[in-house]
């Protein structure tokens, strides 16, 4: 037997017993753990070594890791943790998971140094104050090898059944073959490149149409590749819950002959969304699932390791077998997996879980980003932050005990910030940081409150507590790559509210290092044109390859007309409502069935569709709402039948832009009436400003690049299979701009 194991991920499976606890919390980041470590290992006296690298053996079963630090006068071990709030109120099983691993690691060193004995300690950093608690025994060699051993015991059986599946699922890959006769042309070239990506090591951006099977083109290459390239894990990463059924749909078709059951797969979802029990707190005395959960995790885990493809259904049915909290148990699972497929914010969040495991157990992965034009704005989303002034003057009404004059010192600053303002908006460069001092403080009494009392804390001074939390951990990383600005708006008795926000405008330094971290990431999507726009943005590193493959479309399948005659410009959008409304007429009666038409806004797509159902009341027609629920969009979509006819109005950017799939005479049509730039507003106008200086193209950088790459998704609803005809008619004056059409897929060709 050789295989290998991280200490932590051996004392995390044999020392943890009890409650799910999160009352012990908010923990600090990850930045935060690695500045804490740093500033003890500064305090320690000259010789002290820091990161030790480590390794021991027992029964073939290899135990790897690095231990915090080490003195060799003292001749002391040390397992240094950060944390937040009072210490006497750490539950009990995560004490003892800490002392496992300072144990382990004390075995180690004996063992490496040839010690006969060893002071073990805990050392605790509370970040707030700075202040340290180190908590120290000393051990014989001997009793720590017995702990060592006891430890490689309970494990010993989980890693053999882990070698022995190991070994299974690489004969099964090796031997996996493509599930259809031959792959088409254009994904054959997508495989054989991503192929060569993680082969050598290198990212890979690739353009590919729809139609040419990218899911499928991309799994079944990095799958041939994990034995060959030694991976650990394999991530798929999609930006919606369509994206990961289709990864979950194309994997299933890779195994349906059964010739790879060896392969474990698992779906993470949203914590709210795999929540059994919504309404409790996620420990012990709350939640019947957290009672005694580490007790029942060992059965739950050998039941779900049993199920090779973990899906959500299938997840929540082993976990309510055994009575154990879904989303944790998927939370465990995601160490004893292969593939596990889920959002992006599992992977390049400032707190992501699979980017932290992998960097914990030393995983080598390759990673899949599906509809990676999507990863630019949502990266955006994950370093960004917002308060909003109206919440905290509920609270303050609200007179929570203890917090009367912190709020009252916070709303002080906050009303600092824009007194002297003049416009409703106003950016700037520099933090605010007598504002930022006074919200240290407010966060600093609720965490205390919530240490000496966590059941009396309020739900709005929770709430708060953590958007405060959040805005604070943001402006740690805030430099020239953010936006710090004021929005302002007048409130009830003349008083004016702001809300704050810290904008990222280029995510590029926040997501770069996780690109590298990998062994290979491939980006795909239908729309990664320009390449420099997602490169720059994305923080793509230097030696990444770049494939656009050929569209398998035929030019005479798509019927692309511009209509430059008309201008959807907003000082001439109320003159463009005949005309558009009778090119949709005149398209239909020509050709009638089904089509999609696309707007700027909720406003326009409503004066256009009114004035349609005046002048042509026979011709059918349906329209998105705002704040359209899941079950108003099914609905919305299932008027789309086979040989129907109809008009459904939608906005350009939104749920029916993309992701949408409405093969054959379902679809034959789309009308775009907008060139999809976003709104001209001061936001905008600031991230122009700040990619202007940037890159030296602000302008194609926050407005064009976005607004096209609109169009040509909602523009690729149209045709989705090798037998789709259909029409496209681009409507607005600068659709037949040269530097416009050249970013247009290179098969379309102009009525």
């Amino acid at each position: 037997m050789s295989y290998t194991v991280a200490v932590r991920a051996l004392c995390e499976f044999s020392a943890k017993v009890g409650d799910l606890d999160l009352r012990f919390t908010p923990s600090p980041t990850a930045q935060e753990g690695i500045a804490g470590h740093r500033r003890v290992v500064a305090r320690r006296a000259a010789g002290y070594e820091a990161e030790v690298a480590l390794e021991g053996e027992y029964q073939g079963l290899r135990v790897r890791g690095r231990a915090d630090g080490y003195d060799p006068a003292g001749n002391r071990l040390e397992e240094i943790k950060t944390h937040r709030g009072d210490l006497a109120r750490q539950p009990d099983n995560h004490r003892q998971l800490h002392w496992a691993q300072a144990k382990v690691y004390g075995w180690l060193l004996c063992q490496a140094r040839q010690l006969s004995d060893i002071e073990v300690a805990l050392v605790y950093l509370d970040i707030d104050s700075d202040s340290q608690t180190v908590i120290s025994e000393r051990y014989s060699a001997a009793d720590l090898q017995q702990f060592f051993h006891t430890q490689c015991q309970r494990f010993l059986a989980w890693a053999r059944a882990q070698e022995q599946r190991l070994a299974e699922r690489d004969r099964g890959l090796q031997a996996l073959a493509f599930p259809y006769p031959a792959l088409r042309h254009g994904q054959r070239q997508l495989a054989e490149t991503l192929y060569k990506a993680v082969s050598t090591g290198r990212c890979l951006m690739a353009q590919a149409s729809t139609g040419i099977g990218k899911t499928l083109g991309t799994l079944f290459p990095l799958l041939k590749a994990v034995v060959p390239q030694q991976l650990d894990k394999l991530y798929f990463l999609t930006a919606k819950t369509p994206g990961r059924a289709l990864a979950l749909d194309a994997l299933r078709q890779l195994t349906r002959d059964g010739t790879q059951p060896a392969l474990r797969t698992l779906e993470l979802i949203a914590r709210d969304k795999a929540c059994e029990y919504p309404e409790n707190a996620c420990h012990g005395e709350s939640c019947p699932l957290a009672k005694g959960f580490y007790d029942r995790l060992p059965a739950a885990r050998e039941a779900a390791a049993a199920v090779p493809l973990l899906d959500r259904a299938a997840l929540r049915e082993v976990a309510l077998a055994h009575q154990v909290c879904p989303y944790y148990l998927g939370q465990e699972m995601a160490r004893w997996v292969d593939l596990l497929v889920a959002d992006y914010n599992y992977y390049f969040d400032a707190h992501a879980l699979l980017f932290g495991l992998a960097q914990a157990n030393q995983w080598r992965t390759a990673v899949l980003v599906d509809e990676a034009h999507n990863l630019v704005e949502r990266g955006r989303q994950m370093y960004s932050a917002s308060l909003d002034q109206g919440q905290l003057q509920a609270l303050r009404q609200a007179k929570p005990m203890g917090l009367g004059s912190a709020l009252d010192r916070l709303n002080r600053q906050w009303n600092a910030l824009y007194k002297a303002q003049v416009a409703p908006y106003q950016a700037g460069e520099q933090l605010p940081e007598a504002f930022l001092r006074a919200l240290a403080q407010c966060i600093g009494l609720i965490q205390e409150r919530m240490n000496q009392a966590p059941a009396e804390v309020e739900p709005k001074v929770l709430e708060f507590f953590y958007q405060a939390l959040q805005f604070s951990r943001i402006a740690e990383l805030f430099d020239e790559h953010f936006l710090f600005d004021i929005s302002q708006r007048n409130a009830p008795r003349g008083r004016r509210l702001a809300t704050l926000c810290l904008r990222n405008v280029v995510p590029a330094r926040l997501l770069g290092p996780r690109m590298s971290a990998a062994r290979s990431v491939t980006l795909f999507s239908a729309t990664l044109n320009p390449r420099h726009y997602y490169s720059d943005l994305l923080g793509m590193p230097a030696d990444t390859a770049w494939l656009e493959v050929a569209a398998p479309f035929r030019a005479e399948q798509l019927e692309v007309r511009i209509v430059s005659e008309v201008s959807t410009r907003y000082q001439q959008r109320q003159a463009s409502l005949a005309p558009i409304v009778e090119l949709i007429a005149a398209q239909y009666a020509r050709q009638p069935g089904n089509y999609l038409a696309f707007f700027s806004s909720f406003e326009y797509l409503e004066q256009v569709a009114r004035l349609l159902a005046e002048r042509h009341p026979g011709l059918p027609q349906w329209r998105q709402a705002p704040g359209m629920d899941e079950a108003g969009r099914e609905a919305f979509l299932a008027r789309f039948v086979a040989d129907g006819q109809g008009i459904g109005f939608a906005v350009l950017g939104g749920a029916f832009g993309e992701g949408v799939d409405l093969p054959g005479t379902r679809l034959i049509g789309a009308f775009v009436a907008t060139l999809g730039l976003p709104q001209v507003n001061p936001v905008n106008e600031q991230f122009k400003q700040r990619l202007g200086r940037q890159f030296g193209a602000g302008f194609d950088y926050a407005y064009l690049y976005p607004g096209v790459r609109k169009v040509i998704q909602a523009a690729g609803r149209v045709i989705r299979g090798d037998q789709d005809r259909g029409v496209l008619l681009l409507i607005d004056e600068r659709f037949a701009e040269p530097r416009v059409r050249q970013m247009f897929p290179s098969w379309w060709r102009y009525a």
